[in-house]
């Protein structure tokens, strides 16, 4: 799994939205793409590798984003702080994975749906710490004399960051880790225990993995927006995350970097749509809804396997390559 390929797809698209768009609002919608990358990153794992569903993961990029933001308004520096987002994102997985130990499939994404909800009330109504849906205003990015508060220096920042969790993520991948959360999505019984793997073992570290992820992605989050506060991590929210991989495709880590490029820029794509639409048909109540619903619905049908798919599928066969 090559970092080349993805980091020259991400300058080659960078390159192209500049040109189109303008300096500026390119480089921070890729910033939100590397940033959305991120925590898409931890969904393959739990989901394309280990089989997990799960419908709370964006309750995990909130705790990320909220200690990051209060860390960083009572001046704790990035260096200190991220790393306290990335384990409180690891701790909240665990928590979340606790259900896999006893339930399985649609039950067990429910129970993580449950937790995304007691997340999002406990931001709500936590008002001493959190100030509910007020919301809190979160500085730039600034260590010793450097301040990232500028788009360039935010996407130099995020792609920098998103190249060292792409390089872990194959490491884990291609290691004992990935065998054994591949052996636990095929099958718990016959690929896994009758193999000696410790399913619960397997679940766990993929949930702490991918929970450290979304608090990472979280905490960049919370630096590039400048203002955070519950209801930008409600299921809505979630739910786009999990579109994203199995739009990007689920088993491959690219397919993070494209799901992330859609569900970043299909909202910008619709409103120019719903613009040129004719007559009052462009003002219709919950017409960009209808329309995003109806592009991701075409996405997963067309292309089942995940957009990434298409471009390292044929690739990755001729070289007899598996393709994760």
């Amino acid at each position: 799994m090559s970092l080349l390929r993805p980091a020259l797809l991400s300058v080659a698209m960078i390159a192209i939205a500049v040109g189109v768009l303008g300096a500026d609002y390119a480089l921070g919608q890729a910033t939100l793409v590397t940033t959305y990358a991120i925590a898409g990153l931890g969904l393959v794992i739990i989901v394309g590798q280990a089989g997990q569903i799960t419908l709370g993961q964006g309750a995990l990029v909130a705790l990320g984003a909220y200690v990051e933001a209060l860390l960083a308004v009572r001046g704790v520096p990035p260096l200190l702080s991220m790393p306290l987002a990335v384990l409180l994102g690891a701790a909240g997985g665990a928590l979340a994975s606790v259900p896999a130990w006893r339930l399985g499939g649609l039950y067990f994404a429910m129970s993580t749906l449950a937790f995304a909800l007691i997340v999002e009330e406990m931001l709500v109504r936590w008002t001493s710490l959190t100030r509910g849906g007020a919301g809190l205003s979160v500085p730039a990015m600034a260590w010793g004399g450097l301040k990232a508060d500028t788009p360039l220096e935010q996407v130099v920042v995020s792609v920098g960051v998103l190249s060292l969790v792409w390089l872990a993520c194959a490491r884990w991948m291609r290691g004992r880790l990935g065998r054994a959360w591949r052996a636990v999505r095929e099958d718990e019984i016959a690929a896994a225990e009758a193999c000696g793997i410790d399913v619960g073992a397997a679940k766990l570290h993929a949930f702490v993995l991918g929970g450290g992820l979304a608090g990472l992605a979280g905490a960049l989050y919370a630096h590039w927006i400048g203002f955070i506060s519950p209801e930008q991590f409600g299921l809505t929210f979630s739910f786009e995350l999990l579109m994203l991989v199995f739009i990007g495709g689920a088993r491959r880590l690219s397919g993070a970097l494209w799901g992330a490029l859609v569900i970043v820029s299909l909202p910008q794509l619709i409103a120019l749509v719903r613009d040129a639409l004719p007559g009052d048909s462009s003002r219709s109540a919950g017409l960009e809804t209808m329309l995003f619903g109806a592009v991701i619905v075409l996405a997963v049908l067309l292309r089942p396997q995940g957009l990434a798919s298409a471009a390292e599928g044929g690739r990755r066969r001729g070289r007899g390559r598996a393709p994760y």
